[in-house]
């Protein structure tokens, strides 16, 4: 019987021959990543090791991101303990304020690729999964103890294969494909599930937007996300990860749990309306609702990509003057980027307000709290009730075109008219 890429990662990390579905395994941990809540982490960690240190200061990577810069003295005291802390233990795999948002950091910094075991204390690690590895979201207890011994006990999870065809239309982007993907299975019809992507769309997709996908499948409830990694993965890496990797692929009669098949072809943008990111609909149903904030960045859509489809729609024009519109990269190294393309100066030429890459306005922490009653629009990852700010306010996802145009228009827009 044939092995997922799952099965197969797992079974390396745990040094068995094969693994099943179901089976409890303690597997050896390939990367650990944390931020801001690294100070939580910490604390449990010297309560369970007192004074040892963490097992592989190399394999640790800490990123400042959700309270970055400091939003409060608390925070700031926060962030002074991590710092002493990773002095302390070695760990040089340390981004201050103002890197980034972790997951675009570690992948820019080449701690990624095929074939990983990675945990980390953010339910968005899936994303990581867009380079062929398994990557889940573990709590702050787990991670102390992956610190202190390098391993973690798991259940091998079932894996469910997408197969996405179809050419992509005008402006619709992979965040669009994702949230029809989610809304199709639910945002809890693949609970502790791996899945792996497939199909002539996937193949065809950038690896910004592959990431988009990863990252965004942990909304479907899964415990990683994997694309196989092809030409286009190893290009990214190239000039990243020094040193040798072996990619993993799955069997050709490899079982999974069950198939799903998309053909996005005809597919519109899409919306996911509150306060669920199930509750997603078409565009076209949408359409016309106005909006006091529209927020473009976070770790599902803050890449280059991203902002180059954003720049590109409001090059020489104005944001509704009823819209605040706050752009955040996800990194340094894309902001950079952007400032080197002229995106930035686009983008402020139109009105919009550049923030420092973090994951301030997606939390609702600082840089772009909401109000009660307001509405907004936003490439960021959740639409929880009070996520962004006031419980009493809106928030509608959508991808980065769909938000530059609704920024322009002041109402919710199809970036297909503009």
């Amino acid at each position: 019987m044939g092995e997922t890429i799952t099965e197969k990662i797992l079974a390396r990390a745990a040094g068995k021959r094969s693994v099943e579905a179901g089976e409890f395994i303690e597997a050896e941990v390939d990367l650990a990543m944390s931020h801001d809540n690294t100070f939580l982490v910490s604390k449990i960690f010297r309560e369970i090791r007192e004074k040892n240190m963490v097992w592989n200061p190399d394999r640790v990577v800490v990123v400042l991101d959700h309270r970055s810069p400091a939003n409060s003295i608390k925070t700031a005291e926060m962030h002074k303990d991590i710092r002493g802390f990773v002095e302390i233990h070695h760990i040089k795999n340390f981004y201050d304020v103002g890197e980034g948002i972790c997951h675009q950091v570690v992948s820019e910094k080449g701690f990624v690729y095929p074939g990983m075991l990675i945990v980390g204390t953010d339910s968005h690690t899936t994303t990581y999964g867009a380079f062929g590895a398994f990557a889940t979201g573990i709590g702050a207890t787990d991670m102390a103890m992956v610190w202190s011994t390098g391993r973690l006990w798991l259940k091998v999870p079932k894996t469910l294969r997408f197969n996405i065809s179809g050419k992509p239309g005008r402006y619709v982007m992979a965040r669009d494909i994702i949230l029809h993907i989610i809304s199709r299975v639910g945002v809890d019809g693949a609970n502790y599930r791996s899945c792996e992507f497939y199909g002539d769309t996937i193949k065809g997709m950038s690896i910004d937007g592959r990431m988009c996908i990863a990252n965004q499948a942990v909304e479907m409830g899964v415990k990683a996300a994997i694309i196989p990694p092809d030409k286009k993965t190893f290009d990214y890496l190239k000039s990243r990860v020094h040193g040798l990797f072996k990619s993993v692929y799955a069997d050709d009669d490899a079982v999974y749990e069950k198939n799903f098949d998309f053909d996005i072809s005809d597919l519109e943008p899409q919306v996911a309306c509150p306060h669920k990111i199930d509750n997603v609909k078409p565009i076209s149903r949408v359409v016309g609702l106005d909006v006091d904030q529209a927020v473009l960045g976070s770790c599902t859509n803050g890449r280059l990509e991203d902002i180059a489809i954003a720049a590109e729609i409001l090059k020489g024009k104005t944001i509704s003057k009823n819209v605040r519109m706050i752009v955040s990269p996800a990194s340094r190294s894309v902001y950079l980027q952007c400032i080197e393309y002229g995106y930035i100066q686009i983008l402020m030429k139109a009105g919009a307000v550049l923030v420092n890459p973090g994951c301030g306005p997606c939390l609702g922490i600082h840089q772009g709290v909401i109000a009660s009653g307001e509405r907004v629009v936003s490439s960021t990852s959740r639409n929880f009730r009070g996520r962004m700010g006031s419980p009493d306010a809106e928030i509608y996802l959508a991808s980065p075109a769909t938000v530059a145009a609704s920024a322009l228009r002041g109402k919710i827009t199809d970036p297909r008219e503009i």
